[in-house]
């Protein structure tokens, strides 16, 4: 899908990630959920989710599987964008959950191989941070992953580049 000409590729309408963290939201809740009744089923739906994560972080909220989705049934529905942010945040938060929802999935396939709850809490904890991430980015706008960016380019020994 090729962006419209009068919309930057870097810059994304800010809708669209707000609705893939209220989705992730869900997902990550119900893992949590289901975590207490069958972790076997909480291990493979976080898997999956650690896949958007993965896909979105390499290709772009755009390209991830919640911004085609909304992009295709969710945003022709809306009014025109008022509000725009940039792509390069949005995908190193995406890293960011990647490497939680990792963990995650590492302590509760742990917690299964080797039946330790200090390696299933582990896998609680972590899921449990990304829900925290992704609720308060569905609820209040708030990302985390995006407020964490400028210090990981200064770590890095890059400058972050102004918004327009």
């Amino acid at each position: 899908m090729a962006p419209s000409p009068s919309v930057p590729s870097d810059q994304v309408d800010v809708r669209g990630p707000r609705f893939a963290a209220t989705v992730t939201s869900v997902v990550i809740a119900l893992v949590l959920l289901l975590s207490s009744v069958s972790q076997p089923a909480a291990l493979v739906l976080l898997a999956l989710q650690t896949a958007v994560f993965a896909t979105t972080a390499a290709l772009g909220p755009k390209q991830g599987p919640y911004g085609q989705f909304f992009a295709r049934f969710v945003a022709p529905r809306l009014g025109p964008t008022r509000e725009r942010e940039p792509v390069a945040p949005l995908r190193f938060a995406q890293l960011v959950g990647f490497v939680f929802g990792a963990a995650g999935v590492v302590g509760f396939a742990l917690g299964l191989a080797l039946p330790s709850s200090a390696a299933t809490l582990a896998g609680v904890v972590a899921t449990a941070f990304a829900l925290v991430a992704a609720f308060l980015n569905a609820a209040f706008g708030l990302c985390l992953g995006c407020e964490l960016y400028p210090l990981a380019l200064r770590l890095r020994g890059a400058r972050p580049q102004p918004s327009q």
